[in-house]
């Protein structure tokens, strides 16, 4: 009698195991849908989006970014940085003291630069202060 019983029991819990599979796998197909149809959604935006970038990027490679002049600004820009160089290396490598730190009177070129900032209206640089 206690076998037939184990074995009712056993045969209970056999039944109620597989419903649960039957149950999870109508789940994950149902997740596996929902899924795909949102990988679909996403594949069609950013194939929308890929061909709007592209007809963006064949608008812009069809007209001039720029004004002549900027180009003339950025050519004097990178001429001034490059003279510039020398004078900030030695600074930016920490071996001198900042180059507009200088100790004794303005020399001739810092004079022409306080002048013409006047000419272009500018404000006057701040004067350094001891540390």
């Amino acid at each position: 009698m206690e076998v037939f019983e184990k074995h009712e029991e056993i045969l209970a819990n056999r039944a109620q195991l597989l419903e649960q599979m039957k149950n999870r796998r109508e789940t994950m197909k149902i997740q596996s849908k929902e899924q795909f149809n949102k990988s679909e959604v996403a594949r069609q935006r950013n194939n929308t989006l890929l061909q709007n970038v592209k007809k963006l990027e064949n608008r812009l490679c069809g007209r001039p970014l720029h004004h002549p002049n900027v180009f003339a600004l950025e050519a004097r820009y990178w001429a001034s940085v490059e003279k510039s160089i020398p004078i900030w290396e030695h600074f930016l490598l920490g071996k001198e003291p900042h180059p507009t730190d200088c100790p004794g009177p303005p020399s001739k070129s810092s004079y022409q630069r306080h002048e013409s900032a006047k000419v272009h209206g500018l404000p006057p640089r701040p004067k350094s202060r001891p540390a």
